[in-house]
């Protein structure tokens, strides 16, 4: 009997062994497809508003694949891809700032990925194009640059909405505008430099240097200027239109406008290279330009304006901003070229001279602001002409636009910061510029205050 039992078990146990191993077998293949899917990190400067929708969708979408966001600023994050060794470096790069994707190419730092391009994305955003011509990156989204205000504010203090840039600059707005450095910031610097080949060098740092001197603060991060603006503390700042329209849309008291110095541009993703899941990369970025990731741009919290045209989306909000029209109208050609290689100098100059200089020149814009008052109840020729001489100290750059496009200066600051000798020429240099910025401070208060004295 117990043979008999035995043997009628044998198929039993067969069948049971059978299933098992066939079970352990879907089982290995189904954890060898996760282990070679693996983890895409994407660097970017984005809000977690945005990353965490793409996080979601893209997952869902994509079964055994992880997005894991590394935030960092877009300034920052161009240091850490240039520092991580092949193979320790991050699948992706996304971010608004074209120029910083054109140092991340001229560094060979990017793959190309013209082979995943949606054909559906216009060549062209006014002039500009869209996707970069050598395949190394694409666009994402569109971004525009303007100013965002808090409608409760300007009514409590009896100012004018702003529509320009030059807005900002009058004397009732000292002390109520918001700004980011761009060393800080990739949109801010795109600002920057859209307000710099807007008006000119010259007439640029004047425009940026007087909406300095009215900052009440200079924040850590684009952000802050938002964030300011949404809960009073500024009652205006120049931010990227995103900010923006994701806080007017989500029931914020403010608005958003752009002015005719501004520029329409792709905000843009590209694969890193010498990155580890380079493939699972690739599915990310062609998820983001596909029907399903344009379309989370409209998420009221998020704001974006695709790269797809509108009728190839749904759900386009009503009276939702038209970025064919915005760079039709726009009077700046956005040059990434002469963005790129003043790139580092940008920056610079804007932190020697306005963000560790910000107190000094808020007390000369503040001074010139009080002998232009009183100057003009009581007209004075000498008195004017001290007044001249006092803002074209305060607001004028400390370095000319011929200084700022010579090779030399632009190789220095392209090179390696690690070298002792470039890093003590640059710190030479960039002193020099902070004392001369002071002494032009401190000049032009003693000049603004004889004018008002006259």
């Amino acid at each position: 009997m117990a043979s008999s039992f035995a043997s009628s078990r044998r198929p039993a146990v067969r069948h049971t062994l059978a299933r098992s191993a066939q079970a352990l077998l879907l089982a290995a293949c189904a954890w060898g497809v996760a282990a070679q899917a693996g983890t895409v990190t994407v660097i970017t400067s984005f809000p977690k508003e945005l990353t965490s929708a793409y996080k979601t969708a893209f997952e869902k979408a994509h079964p055994g694949i992880t997005l894991e966001i590394l935030n960092k600023n877009t300034v920052a994050g161009i240091a850490y891809v240039r520092e991580s060794s092949e193979g320790k470096r991050p699948e992706v790069f996304w971010a608004s700032a074209p120029d910083a994707f054109e140092v991340l190419a001229q560094n060979q730092l990017l793959e190309p990925i013209s082979d995943i391009a949606n054909p559906d994305v216009p060549a062209t955003i006014g002039s500009f194009p869209v996707n970069n011509p050598e395949g190394l990156f694409l666009g994402q989204a569109l971004a525009g640059y303007g100013i965002m205000y808090n409608t409760r504010v300007i009514k409590a203090k009896k100012l004018e909405a702003p529509t320009t840039w030059a807005d900002l600059l009058k004397p009732e707005w000292f002390g109520n505008v918001g700004l980011t450095s761009p060393s800080r910031s990739g949109t801010t610097h795109l600002t920057v430099e859209t307000i710099l080949q807007g008006e000119g060098w010259d007439k640029g740092w004047n425009t940026m240097l007087r909406m300095s001197g009215n900052a009440a603060a200079m924040t850590d991060r684009s952000f802050g200027v938002p964030d300011g603006v949404n809960n009073g503390q500024f009652g205006a700042g120049p931010v990227i239109d995103f900010f923006g329209l994701s806080s007017k849309y989500s029931k914020f008291p403010v608005e958003f406008v752009y002015p005719e110095e501004t520029s329409i541009v792709p905000a843009n993703i590209g694969l890193i290279k010498g990155a580890g899941n380079t493939e699972e990369g690739k599915k990310f970025i062609a998820y983001s330009l596909s029907k399903e990731g344009q379309e989370l741009l409209f998420k009221n919290d998020i704001s974006r304006l695709p790269v797809l045209p509108y009728d190839k989306l749904s759900g386009v909000p009503e009276g939702y901003p038209d970025p064919q029209a915005i760079a039709a109208r726009s009077k700046v050609a956005f040059d990434v070229d002469v963005s790129k290689n003043r790139y580092f100098i940008v920056q610079s100059l804007f932190d020697q001279t306005i963000t560790f200089r910000l107190d000094d020149l808020r007390a000369a814009t503040k001074a010139i602001f009080e002998a232009e008052a009183k100057l003009a109840k009581k007209p004075n020729a000498k008195g004017q002409a001290l007044l001249d001489e006092a803002k074209q100290l305060a607001w004028s750059p400390v370095l000319t636009a011929e200084q700022a496009a010579s090779a030399d200066l632009q190789a220095l600051f392209a090179a390696d910061k690690k070298d002792s000798a470039v890093n003590q020429q640059l710190s030479k240099l960039q002193g020099e510029w902070n004392s001369l910025a002071k002494a032009n401070y401190e000049k032009a208060i003693a000049l603004a205050k004889q004018a008002g004295a006259q």
